[in-house]
């Protein structure tokens, strides 16, 4: 006992209430991030059109799968975990149960905090996103985050699950579902940024006469470093085809009365130099 580590400081009878409290927690996140995800893509319709709407309603919905992928999560491991219990405890109560099993019930409570700290932050990230002062990249992270919590999840409710468990084949399918929804994040998320860049890159409208006067120049002075650039490459590619040309011939050009280049001789058979001899 002395030996364990202190990772908890709370006392063991109350470890079961703790599970119980994050589960519940982490389903009260979840929902809370699913009404944040529909007042967001309101707002989103609201506020912008075009391009940058179709980007962010892409985007958004593809987040709102993922939540309820989340949510069904979260659901079947708290099935599984009372079914653990039921089966494992016999004559003890479950708190008796979750304090003698103190370790997996610690990794549960980290597994579901994980789980709603991936997904309050992707609805943050998602938000900057759509109001344009936070970064893609950071929805890609929170995708990866919650696969990662999710993966810790199914591992610790697994740990003492049946295998023949119907609540752990379901949390695994339920797993493979959140993967396949936070893949869906990232791919939206990278279709949209080059989307909005690309749109970015074309939109002249918002500028000023002084404004695009110089964003030609610059653009000219590109165009005629380019155009220098790709003379240089033909002239290069030129003098190739012309060494190309003329080796070729001088092994080809027989038919003119040229003779071919002599072979060159076997290593076996060349000949010693002559010693240089003295005065």
């Amino acid at each position: 006992q002395e030996l364990r580590p202190k990772s908890l400081d709370i006392r063991q009878e109350e470890l079961g209430d703790m599970v119980e409290k994050e589960m519940a927690s982490t389903s009260e996140a979840i929902e809370d991030a699913v009404r944040r995800i529909e007042e967001m893509m309101s707002q989103a319709r609201n506020e912008s059109s075009g391009v940058k709407l179709e980007v962010n309603e892409r985007i958004l919905n593809s987040c709102t799968d993922l939540m309820k992928a989340i949510r069904l999560l979260v659901m079947t491991s708290t099935n599984l975990q009372k079914e653990i219990v039921e089966s494992g405890r016999g004559a003890a109560t479950t708190q008796e149960f979750y304090a003698k099993n103190s370790r997996w019930t610690e990794g549960l409570i980290s597994a579901s905090k994980a789980v709603g700290w991936g997904a309050t932050q992707l609805v943050e990230s998602a938000d900057r996103v759509v109001l344009h002062m936070g970064k893609y990249e950071e929805l890609i992270v929170c995708s990866h985050e919650i696969a990662a919590s999710t993966a810790q999840l199914v591992a610790a409710s697994k740990v003492k699950a049946e295998k023949s468990s119907r609540n752990l084949s379901r949390l695994q399918e339920c797993s493979r579902n959140v993967n396949e929804m936070a893949a869906n994040v990232v791919a939206s998320t990278k279709s949209g940024q080059e989307q909005i860049e690309e749109k970015d890159t074309m939109d002249f409208s918002g500028m000023s006469l002084i404004k695009l006067k110089k964003e030609e120049m610059e653009t000219q002075v590109k165009v005629l470093e380019l155009e220098k650039r790709l003379e240089g490459e033909r002239v290069r590619l030129g003098e190739l085809r012309k060494q190309h040309y003329a080796l070729a011939g001088a092994y080809d050009a027989t038919e003119d009365g040229e003779a071919k280049p002599a072979p060159a001789p076997r290593r076996g058979i060349l000949k010693k130099p002559p010693l240089a001899q003295k005065p």
